[in-house]
């Protein structure tokens, strides 16, 4: 209780610091604020930049951690981080990583781009994208304050259990995870489904779902995943908090419990899970290669079948992280066939980006080489994906450091190259600023050369015999310069990463505005300008086929054809609901993690039933731009 005291009143003492110190033109101030704009926006362009830097910084966190295992790791019997402080660096880094950095910066790219692409003037449920948006930042701030209040969650990022029950984790730090992961996995589930009714309710006139661009497509099949894969991870965390907080046995063996339920609901969301984060990466990959080589994508309509494909038997794989659990040669051998055939609309996808650059006219900005760097990348992931398919092999590979290189080749290799390829091409129409190209090479070459020289050489630690999640190694045994040049290579990424940063930092300074089609693209999102107007189509675009602005260039057309008379636009007011209600959730984890007293949690459910309250009967219907506006504003745009 005293530390959400302290937290609120440090939150608003920095208030005041902002805004000028309280007086009577206090709430005035407030209300006019750009820190209030931000806080109460419903627009999806905000709302996508405040997702996708959010996990960036989560992503920065994640990247510091891992850094810090590094340098424990760099030579044998190290005492840097030791114990339950390398335990906490593992956890953290990996759950930060997968929930907190990749999940927010594919929202970001979604939210950004998704409504344009589709022709849509915003997303289908404006509040709920608010709300989602500030449930994941309570949860993800939740989890990461355990650093400070008493210790950061130690049992892995998949927290297995019985290492996750009370008995071997006495700590709160469990209790943070649980309830961290389940608000901001709340805002997650809202947002796949906001996305589902956007892309099958919003699309412009003539956009078939044959028509969509690919980026669209892994968006509406990753929207699907997080819609069947998260209630799953839901309820094990459920099961998980009443073990830990109300003496429950679910997971506990000695009184009638299962570990393997706990590992069977974990991994029905954690597989999906994967290609929940891997598909937008391909979409972004799809929209690259297709734009700077200067064609349609190859096999355009077998792509978006192995897309739906990928998603569907992404749920029928989860069995082969549990090939040791012992469940039977029966079970392995079915998921290993199931998995090895996930191979085979992935390989589609690939062939079908070679074929789309064979004959192009390739241009190497720096998005595409991040596109054709993740290409070689992502396919030893999957290579050696398909050989820890195979159970007899698993049986020795689990545990040790070449599934380490394995998942990151295809997380990092794949996912982050993905998100920063898609951060140089959609950068000008999110921000209206080109980020400066040379810099964007240096960080693409000290990235991926640091990728790799970090993660190869894990196979062959792996190979060697070196388990996972362990903190120290032996000496004389062959390890020592294999984790030397490993370390070195996080160094590297490091660089890269900085390299971003002030890419970032310079853009910003910089006062020219980015044209609104910089690429020479093909889809809708470069028909308006960067960045797009509050309405983003001042009138809904007609669409005539698949890359429909680049089919309206060929006709000799300046711009998409309006598909409705310009009118009156209604747009939806801002709303303060989102972030109170999102208040009430981080109160309420607060509380239930302070065991012994659930007051203050109580407190912060009854803060979130009183803003639900509120807003089921709010009078607010929002607000019309009228065409007087609109022409105003295109004619200072054409100025």
């Amino acid at each position: 209780m005293g530390t959400l005291i302290v937290l609120l009143v440090l939150a608003l003492f920095l208030t005041a610091i902002f805004t000028g110190g309280y007086n009577k033109d206090f709430l005035d101030r407030v209300k006019t604020s750009k820190v209030w704009d931000w806080l109460t926006t419903v627009d999806h362009k905000k709302i996508a930049i405040l997702y996708f830097m959010s996990g960036f910084f989560f992503f920065i966190v994640g990247g510091i951690e891992a850094l810090f295992m590094r340098l424990q790791l760099i030579v044998p019997h190290n005492d840097l981080f030791v114990g339950d402080t390398f335990n906490e660096l593992l956890t953290m880094h990996g759950t930060t990583m997968i929930f907190l950095a990749a999940m927010p910066m594919i929202f970001g790219l979604m939210n950004a781009i998704v409504p344009l692409q589709i022709g849509a003037r915003d997303v289908a449920f404006p509040f709920v994208n608010a709300l989602g948006f500030w449930l994941f930042f309570a949860g993800g701030l939740l989890l990461n304050l355990s650093w400070i209040f008493g210790g950061a969650p130690d049992a892995g990022w998949t927290s297995y259990t019985s290492l996750a029950l009370n008995e071997y984790s006495p700590g709160p730090g469990i209790d943070y995870y649980v309830l961290g992961l389940q608000i901001s996995g709340i805002g997650t589930l809202i947002g796949g489904l906001n996305f589902l009714v956007t892309i099958i309710n919003l699309r412009a006139p003539g956009m078939t779902y044959l028509r969509m661009p690919l980026f669209t497509w892994t968006s509406f099949v990753t929207s699907a995943l997080i819609l069947f894969a998260f209630p799953a991870l839901t309820v094990a965390l459920l099961l998980l908090m009443f073990d830990r907080l109300f003496g429950a046995n679910f997971f506990d063996y000695t009184m009638g419990g299962s570990t393997v339920i706990w590992q069977h609901l974990f991994w029905i969301f954690g597989h999906p899970e994967v290609y929940i984060v891997i598909l937008p990466a391909f979409g972004v990959m799809s929209e690259v290669i297709s734009t700077f080589s200067k064609k349609r994508l190859f096999g355009y309509t077998s792509m978006v079948f192995a897309t739906v494909l990928i998603g569907f038997l992404g749920f029928m794989v989860w069995v082969h992280h549990m090939f040791t659990v012992g469940l039977g040669p029966v079970s392995n051998s079915l998921f290993a066939v199931a998995t090895m055939a996930i191979a085979v609309p992935t390989g589609i996808k690939v062939f079908n980006w070679l074929f789309t650059m064979w004959g192009g006219e390739i241009r190497f900005t720096t998005a595409m080489l991040f596109a054709v760097g993740f290409i070689p990348t992502f396919v030893m992931g999957g290579m050696t994906g398909v050989m820890l398919a195979l159970p007899p092999a698993d049986y020795q590979y689990q545990d040790s450091y070449f599934v380490v290189a394995h998942f990151h080749y295809v997380l990092v290799g794949g996912t982050v190259f993905g998100m920063f390829a898609g951060a140089y091409y959609w950068w000008p129409k999110m921000f209206g600023k080109l980020l400066d190209e040379k810099l964007g090479k240096f960080h693409f070459w000290t990235f991926l050369i640091g990728f790799h020289l970090t993660f190869f050489p894990q196979h062959f630690l792996g190979l060697f015999g070196m388990p996972r999640r362990v903190f120290t190694y032996q000496s004389g045994v062959g390890l020592e310069t294999i984790n030397l040049i490993s370390t070195i290579g996080v160094f590297g990424m490091t660089i890269g990463t900085l390299a971003f940063i002030y890419n970032i930092y310079k853009t910003f300074k910089v006062e020219a505005q980015a044209p609104a089609d910089p690429w020479n693209g093909r889809t809708l999102e470069w028909a308006i300008p960067s960045p797009p107007p509050e309405y983003n189509f001042a009138q809904l675009p007609r669409v005539r086929g698949l890359d429909p602005f680049w089919l309206e260039k060929q006709a000799g057309n300046k711009g998409m054809t309006p598909a409705e008379p310009l009118g009156s636009i209604h747009m939806p007011s801002p709303s303060y609901l989102p972030v109170l209600m999102s208040l009430g959730f981080f109160i309420a984890g607060f509380g239930f993690i302070a065991r012994g007293n659930y007051a203050v949690g109580i407190l912060g459910l009854i803060v979130v039933v009183i803003t639900m309250f509120m807003r089921s009967f709010e009078q607010d219907h929002g607000y019309h731009i009228e065409p007087e506006e609109i022409e105003d504003a295109n004619k200072g745009v054409q100025a």
